[in-house]
């Protein structure tokens, strides 16, 4: 074989082999990136969607004690009228 085609074969392996762990630690960096992005923008939606349904229990619950209220109110109106 020729000698030139001899050392470029070595030349492009070599650099194969030596660029072959950059390239995976930069796929793994990438993908843990990526999952961490994720696992925040999830923590996120989550903490979201938890304080609107707080927000809705709040409304209930305050709705409940109002209501509440009114029928008492109600009631009593009621039996001071039949009592006058």
């Amino acid at each position: 074989m020729n000698d030139q085609i001899t050392d470029a074969v070595s030349q492009v392996n070599t650099t194969v082999i030596s660029e072959t762990p950059a390239t995976a630690m930069g796929n793994l960096l990438t993908s843990t990136s990526q999952a961490l992005s994720n696992a925040a923008h999830n923590a996120t939606n989550n903490q979201q969607q938890a304080s609107i349904t707080w927000q809705a229990a709040t409304v209930q619950g305050i709705n409940s004690l109002l209501s509440a209220g009114s029928a008492a109110s109600r009631r009593s109106a009621r039996s001071i009228n039949r009592k006058v």
